[in-house]
Formats: C-alpha cells, structure tokens, sequence
C-alpha cells in the first residue's frame, strides 16, 4: 500500500525522469535521452514533485541540483525500475540444450514402469542431453537428501503414506486403483471380488517401497480381517510371474495393470468394495522451487503424466 494517495498519480516515465534528472542535471540533456519535449520533462518533475512533497531538484547555474529527499531517494527509485524490468523479463528460464543435465529422482516402481519411460522418450524426441538417475525409494521420504540437494525430486504415494514435512513442496500427479489380478485360468466368476473371496486366496505381494506397512493389510486390519501372503516380490513384473499358472492373486494398481498384465495370460477383477485408491505424489524442498532446472524437471514430470492416454 502507498502511505499518500498523491503518489498513486506518479507512472514509470516520472520515475525515469527522476532517474535522469538526478543523473544528468538538466532538462534539455534529459528531453533527448528520453525522446520527449522539455514541456513533458517539467510536467514529470511537477508530478513527482507534488507526489513526494519535496523540490527534489532545484534549479542553479551549475544545473539542476537534488535535494537531501531526492539524493536518499534515487537508489530506491532504481530498484524500483530494476524490479520492473525483472518482473517483465519474467523468471529466468533453463534450456537443455545448452549442456548436459543429471536429474536425481526418488520413486517408487510405480514411477519407473509408468512414467519414467514416457520421460525419457520426450527427452530423446527433444534431443535434450538429460540424464536420470533413479533412486529406490526405501521406507519414508528421504528428506535431508532432499533438503541438501543430493535429490532433485521424490516421487511418492499419497495421500498421507509418509510422514509430512511443512517445508516441502507437493504437488498431486495422478490418481489410481486397485484391481485383483489372476492366471486366465484361475479367474473368478464375479466382476468384483468379495471381502471374504479377496482373504480366502493366497496372495503375492510386490513390495512399492520398503515398508512394514502397505494400503493393502491397513485397510484389512480395519476391517478386523487379514490376508495369506505366500510370496513378496520386488517388482509387479515379477509377482505377475508368481502367479501364472496358480490360483494365487496379486492386487494391482489398475494402470500397472493394463500395462503389464497381458490378456493373453491374466484377467482381473474389481477389489472389495472400500479397498481405497491412492495418489501419486511429487515432492521437492523450498531452495529447489524457485531453481529454473529443477521448475523445468518439474513441469516436464507433470506433462508426462497428463499425457491423452493416461488421463
């Protein structure tokens, strides 16, 4: 807010023609360094005059003279056209092109299967020199790593799976569920499986982060019920080949799903009513939010997930 409504009458060219005045101490140098008439020059200093109730400049034979307000004035009167240029030229932007760039990504398998690769195919297509490095998610966020910049990004589950940090950044990916994945001929007749059918089969467990805890068993354990694990797995591909040629069940986000379980070998069926869904998640620290190579990363993450076929 302004302390007096006279400075609210004052514009950028006032503004220039301080600077000017203040640099050049007269009139006429300052009518042709900025291309307007004299008449125009003392309109401007009437203005800022008024505006700042001070003579701010006044008038000698040895030229146009500031005052002690003009002279405690004129730094602050450049910051302000420097703010002005700065907020026109917008916020500096990073191009791939112009060397090559190592991105560090915290994610699940999730990420990897389903999103990493549309990334690296737009990176190829674009001829940027980016390269990625994955890291496995372990048990929380690994926030110090965020923090210090050995990490650009985590990729994470949400909505609350991990402990929150109030100085992250987050931003909502997408949205997913879950389904219950069978060998062809192991299938169920029932499109949606019931609490009782989903406990009473034996399960294979691919494992997204290292954990104690999953979505799966916590919302079990609300229900008072709990599930037969026969194997963990460290990937969805792998617990798919656990279960061909059984009766075992692996339950599914849908979009790993119809990525990786083909309809050649498997069917699936929708999870017991309540199974809840899930977010993906993307998480930087506050020093990263306003870097312009990690802003890029970001964005880039974001169009790979919004892309026609996934949304």
């Amino acid at each position: 807010m302004l302390n007096s409504n006279l400075l609210r009458k004052l514009d950028m060219q006032d503004l220039m023609v301080f600077v000017a005045v203040y640099e050049q101490s007269s009139v006429t140098s300052v009518s042709e360094t900025l291309c307007v008439s004299q008449s125009t020059v003392s309109y401007c200093l009437k203005k800022l005059r008024t505006g700042f109730e001070d003579e701010l400049f006044i008038n000698t034979r040895a030229g146009m003279r500031p005052t002690y307000k003009a002279s405690t004035m004129y730094t602050h009167v450049l910051k302000i056209l420097e703010s002005i240029n700065l907020c026109h030229a917008g916020a500096p932007t990073f191009d791939p092109n112009l060397q090559p760039v190592t991105f560090n990504i915290c994610a699940p398998e999730y990420f990897e299967q389903l999103i990493l690769p549309r990334l690296l195919k737009r990176f190829d297509f674009a001829g940027w020199p980016v390269m990625v490095n994955m890291h496995k998610f372990e048990t929380d966020i690994p926030a110090e790593e965020l923090r210090d910049g050995s990490l650009d990004l985590v990729i994470c589950f949400g909505p609350n799976f991990h402990r929150n940090h109030t100085d992250f950044k987050s931003r909502m990916l997408l949205e997913d569920d879950l389904v219950c994945v069978f060998d062809k001929r192991a299938t169920p007749l029932e499109p949606r499986l019931s609490l009782q059918a989903f406990t009473e089969r034996r399960h294979v467990f691919p494992t997204p982060w290292t954990s104690t805890t999953n979505m799966v068993d916590g919302w079990l354990a609300q229900q008072a019920q709990k599930r037969q694990i026969v194997a963990r797995s460290n990937s969805y591909s792998a617990a798919l080949k656990m279960i061909t040629g059984t009766d075992f069940i692996v339950t599914l986000p849908r979009r790993i799903q119809q990525l990786l379980a083909s309809d050649a070998i498997f069917n699936h069926c929708e999870a017991p009513n309540g199974l809840p869904g899930f977010t993906l998640d993307m998480q930087w620290s506050q020093s990263a939010d306003e870097d312009c190579a990690n802003s890029w990363l970001r964005e880039q993450v974001v169009q790979a997930c919004t892309q026609q076929d996934m949304t």
